[in-house]
């Protein structure tokens, strides 16, 4: 049995943000309820596929889930939704408020006929600021959250992170605070209306260890952590590859001069304490990038090991699956479709009682329409399909 057994989740979002969040919950085994238009989820098209409507980027983020396909703009799909709420835990949705009355699914009405229900507004943007109601996408969420800023600072140029952080990190948000509220609804009995903005999330985000000085006033220092913003922060190239190195405590460092041949700067006071290494990290990871060039990486691998000091290689993405602590844990799951055949997927990353959740199909658009409206005891409504 997984955690969210018998927890029925409705999903009208779309693209990744609230995909990847009700993705998270179908692992822990919520009974997820894909709702799509007739037309489908973009990320259908996303990507490499070998069947159409099944593309890549909809594989990673709706394994696991049903799919439905209802017309919201005809009557009868309205009233199927309608019953489905009548059956449903959560609710979460990424459409723009001020379209949500005209459909039927302003949070007041669905609350009141359901008052169990989790209702889950997935925003760009708080309510009640001058963004409120405006699009959002990743891009712009990295931009106005410091993101863009923060590969400025390093590179020397503005640019987005080199993944979709916005959505995914706001994903998560989105699912442990639905998590939050079905065990504040455990208690009370009563649900609740959850709203998991991107942006304030994001700034959130970045600022756990970016707001640095500003937490006090007058500020101490400016915005930005600067071990992780200088230039150096970087895997290390060694004389035939790349190394990950965390040399971090004082007798890390200390180690780590003396076996480089380097034992003045053991007791430099720019580099005796983390206050000190840190005011002068810039030149500390300087040194080191040109220490560690002059051995192999399995030389430094060797002589990180037997100093204690954390190093790992640098693995490329398409190199993860080989990784032998990744295939010695069977992170890595496949599955065999009967129209496209073998497909591979990363795991569900956290084990319950010493067991990871398996991984399970994602849905063909429409798949079990016919399946949920028997459930429901209605014939299948105008504008829904199969």
């Amino acid at each position: 049995m997984l955690p969210l057994d018998g927890i029925r989740v409705l999903d009208l979002s779309t693209v990744v943000f609230g995909p990847y969040a009700s993705q998270i919950l179908a692992d822990y085994g919520a009974d997820v309820i894909k709702i799509e238009t007739p037309e489908g989820d973009s990320t259908r098209k996303t990507g490499p596929a070998t069947e159409p409507g099944m593309s890549a980027i909809f594989l990673g983020v709706n394994r696991g889930k049903r799919s439905i396909v209802l017309d919201l703009k005809t009557a009868d799909a309205r009233e199927a939704l309608l019953k489905l709420v009548d059956t449903a835990d959560v609710l979460m949705h990424s459409i723009r408020p001020q379209k949500l009355a005209a459909i039927g699914l302003d949070p007041d009405a669905l609350r009141k006929r359901n008052p169990k229900l989790v209702y889950v507004g997935l925003l760009g943007f708080a309510d009640g600021g001058p963004y409120s109601g405006m699009p959002a996408y990743d891009d712009i969420i990295q931009g106005l959250s410091g993101c863009a800023a923060l590969m400025e600072k390093q590179t020397g140029k503005p640019q987005y992170f080199p993944t979709i952080a916005g959505d995914k990190t706001c994903g998560l948000v989105a699912a442990h605070a639905i998590l939050a509220a079905l065990f504040k609804r455990e208690r009370t009995g009563i649900g609740s209306y959850v709203e998991v903005p991107m942006l304030e999330s994001m700034v959130a985000f970045n600022l756990v260890e970016h707001f640095y000085g500003q937490h006090f006033e007058p500020p101490l220092a400016d915005a930005g952590y600067p071990r992780v913003l200088n230039q150096w922060r970087r895997p290390y190239r060694t004389t035939d590859g790349y190394i990950c190195a965390m040399p971090y405590t004082d007798a890390h460092w200390k180690r780590f001069f003396i076996e480089s041949g380097r034992p003045e700067l053991a007791v430099d006071e720019r580099f005796t304490n983390i206050a000190a290494r840190t005011t002068h990290i810039a030149t500390l990871y300087e040194i080191a990038a040109e220490v560690i060039s002059g051995r192999s990486t399995e030389v430094w691998l060797e002589t990180f090991s037997r100093l204690e000091i954390p190093a790992s290689p640098m693995r490329r993405l398409d190199e993860l699956p080989q990784d032998e602590h990744l295939q010695q844990t069977g992170f890595f799951e496949t599955l065999t479709d009967p129209q496209m055949g073998t497909l591979k997927f990363p795991g569900v990353p956290v084990r319950f009682d010493q067991q990871r959740p398996p991984v399970r199909m994602a849905p063909r658009l429409g798949e079990h329409t016919e399946q949920i409206m028997a459930e429901l005891g209605i014939a299948k409504p105008n504008g829904a399909d199969d």
